[in-house]
């Protein structure tokens, strides 16, 4: 695979290099070409943006800059967003390394993932490929909190992401390479050029990044898999006349993760050097004993496959959008989007395949009614299909967890500047869903519902320092996916039982108070949410995994402060302290324990060619039984848990710090080196495996409530042209 990365790279940087020379091909002399090549291009799009006449986002929206993302030295989207207000990235496997990214103390799959604003993440698109996301070509990352938080995501229950792609204003190209412990490779690559004309602006982008396994405690399993990505994608914007422009977006994205056995180890069924030979070693027989004396902090002496996890995914993304500006008070989108996804997966003996085909329009038109009032108003319709085949389909009573999903939908926003100090946002949304689990087994459509889902925002200047916002708004989400809670198709041999009826319905309120000064900014925010039927996992008496629903509303409550200070021109401090609030309804339907406090803060040092970032992050304690934990760490020679081995449930507090430092060599020519997790904190370490074993002596992986990486050294350069 690095063969195949290096000559994507080496074709980028053809394609750049071609693009740059194209456009000084005409004989300037070289004042006219280094003028040429200083000015920044923008077109009807950006015009547009800057006057007001687009709107999507309803809400105050957090911006993560390319910047802030460079200096955490993030390497895909689960690094560059976590810690960040009201964001956490929860591991919850210990040997596939699954992400989940919660906005607002709610759960992974309740936040939506944009890219250049159009959705191309399928629904089993968010659990393995985020950590394929890459930062290489990235302008910023958008963070809006709350239900509805876009015109067109409203099953966003927790907030949106939404990933913008660096738009071409000059010619040039960036090489960004890294290497690091546990085989951190990243080799990232960014080329963008613009026609003679200016009409035509391409942005062409390339990524590879690896890590090898993590066995922090020696015993012959991972805590952390291993990671192949590769991602290549390409942005063409052209203005077809003045008033019109077309955006074509394409990606593919393909990633491999590989956890559980340590590769190069001795097992009960030989060496193995390679995923192939974890495969292919599969026999279908258990051993009487997965561990040395029974307890998973010792070595695994089991078959390398009885604890594999191993899952090859292959996504294509497409985007074509238009703008049509009509007249100087009305213009036009037309957008599509299409996500391809593919997953081929081996869950310790259980063979797992899923095709995920996702199609979305979109049709929206803005009208400057009058100086107070921007309309917006239009439709879009989203279907997806996911098919899967599975080892477990030879059982005669086997369900499959294939499904088609509907729906379509009518918006209408009104943008109100009531006064010089006051706005007003105002949308409603109709939609009408469709969502049906096609197994023969299981007739009739689970979901067949419309609903209505408003939303208002309000921001009030109460002077040139303070400003006071406040939203409000509905959302719903149709739960289809067994990847919800503890990936259930790990013990989906049986097949699956689906027991769903009603939508995910919030209902969720948000206050915020802002301060700017010319040294001092703060921001104090509250929000709250109540999620009606909330999706849960659990297995029938026969042990098929059972996706239902709660009876009982779920409530949780979010608080935070954020202050960020110039102390001098060359030195800022951030520091953001943030409380999650969760009913005993939203405790019971977590996998993990989610955060409860958390402190962050950061100090970013430029002086004279050095640039030194530092994060600090405190994580307070919590009592792991409110959430459901309970574990043993031995079993006896006939597999019943030994009660005097049960594992804690009281998780301490911890910090941990990052660090990076980058010198200048030249104006074009940056020198980095860092350090991840500095204090080399993890769980394990405290004696705590993320493995164990549940009352009835079943053996699982996800015992998490720390860190399950220790220190990690990384030295790169980047180069600009």
């Amino acid at each position: 695979m690095l063969k195949k990365s290096a000559v994507a790279i080496a074709v980028l940087l053809s394609l750049s290099s071609q693009t740059v020379f194209a456009e000084n091909s005409n004989n300037a002399s070289d004042a006219e070409q280094a003028d040429i090549e200083k000015i920044e291009v923008k077109g009807v799009r950006q015009r547009l943006q800057k006057s007001g006449m687009l709107s999507d986002s309803i809400m105050k929206t957090e911006v993560i800059s390319s910047e802030f993302i460079e200096n955490k030295n993030a390497v895909n989207l689960t690094e560059a967003i976590d810690n960040t207000p009201g964001v956490r990235v929860s591991n919850e496997c210990s040997m596939c390394g699954v992400k989940r990214i919660m906005l607002n103390g709610l759960r992974g799959e309740q936040t939506t993932i944009l890219v250049d604003g159009l959705p191309v993440h399928s629904m089993i698109a968010g659990y393995y490929a985020v950590d394929a996301i890459p930062t290489t070509g990235l302008d910023r990352i958008e963070v809006a909190r709350g239900a509805g938080a876009s015109l067109i995501a409203p099953e966003a229950i927790g907030g949106t992401i939404n990933i913008v792609t660096k738009a071409a204003t000059e010619n040039g190209a960036t090489v960004d390479v890294s290497v690091g412990e546990d085989g951190n490779q990243k080799v990232g690559l960014m080329g963008t050029g613009i026609s003679d004309d200016a009409r035509t602006r391409v942005t062409l982008i390339a990524q590879y990044d690896n890590r090898d396994q993590v066995d922090e405690d020696n015993n012959k399993v991972n805590e952390a898999p291993a990671q192949e990505n590769q991602i290549f994608t390409v942005r063409l914007s052209h203005d077809l006349t003045d008033r019109d422009n077309v955006i074509l977006r394409y990606s593919h994205v393909d990633s491999e993760i590989f956890g559980g056995p340590m590769l190069g180890e001795t097992f009960a069924d030989g060496t193995i050097n390679s995923i192939g030979d974890v495969l292919s070693s599969f026999d279908d027989t258990e051993s009487s004993q997965l561990f040395e004396d029974g307890d998973v902090r010792n070595d695994y002496t089991g078959k390398a496959w009885e604890t594999t996890e191993w899952i090859h995914t292959e996504r294509d993304e497409v985007s074509l959008s238009w703008l049509r500006e009509i007249n100087d008070d009305l213009n036009m989108t037309l957008a599509t989007s299409y996500s391809g996804h593919i997953q081929d997966s081996f869950y310790e003996g259980f063979r797992y395949y899923a095709e995920d085909d996702m199609l979305y329009f979109d049709a929206r038109f803005n009208y400057y009614f009058n100086n107070n009032h921007l309309i917006t108003f239009g439709s879009d319709h989203r279907s997806e299909e996911m098919r899967s085949t599975s080892s477990g389909e030879s059982n005669a009573n086997y369900v499959s967890d294939s499904f088609d999903y509907n729906v379509l939908g009518f918006y209408l926003q009104d943008t109100w500047q009531a006064s010089e100090n006051l706005e007003v946002n105002m949308a409603l949304r109709f939609d009408s869903i469709e969502a049906d689990f096609i197994d023969p087994k299981k007739s009739g459509v689970e979901i067949d519902k419309s609903i209505l889902a408003p939303r208002v925002d309000i921001r009030y200047g109460h002077n040139d320092n303070w400003t006071s916002r406040l939203s409000a708004g509905r959302g719903y989400r149709a739960p289809l996916s067994f990847f919800e809670t503890d990936h259930g198709v790990l013990d989906a041999s049986l097949g699956f039982e689906i027991d769903i009826e009603e939508l995910e319905r919030s209902t969720s309120a948000t206050y915020a108070l802002s301060f700017e000064g010319d040294k001092l900014t703060s921001t104090m925010s509250l929000a709250w949410t109540e999620v009606e039927h909330l999706a849960t996992l659990s297995e029938t008496d026969a042990g098929v995994p059972l996706l239902s629903q709660l009876d009982e509303k779920a409530t949780v409550t979010t608080a935070d402060i954020a202050l960020g200070y110039d102390v001098t021109d060359t030195l800022t401090l951030n520091v953001t302290a943030e409380g999650f609030f969760y009913d005993d309804a939203f405790k019971s339907s977590y996998s993990l324990a989610p955060v409860e406090e958390r402190l962050t803060m950061n100090a970013d040092w430029d002086y004279k060619g050095w640039d030194v970032f530092v994060n600090l992050v405190w994580v307070g304690a919590r009592d792991l039984s409110d959430y459901g934990y309970e574990g043993y760490n031995q079993v006896d020679a006939n597999g019943n848990v030994i009660t005097s081995s049960i594992k804690s449930t009281d998780a301490p507090s911890y910090w941990t710090m990052d660090m990076k430092v980058t010198k200048s060599i030249t104006d074009n020519i940056d020198f980095y080196a860092g350090v991840n997790n500095l204090f080399d904190y993890t769980q394990v370490t405290e004696g705590e495996s993320p493995l164990f074993f549940d009352a009835d002596g079943g053996y699982d992986v996800a015992y998490i409530w720390g860190p399950l990486q220790g220190r990690q050294l990384y030295a790169g350069v980047k180069a600009s042209f």
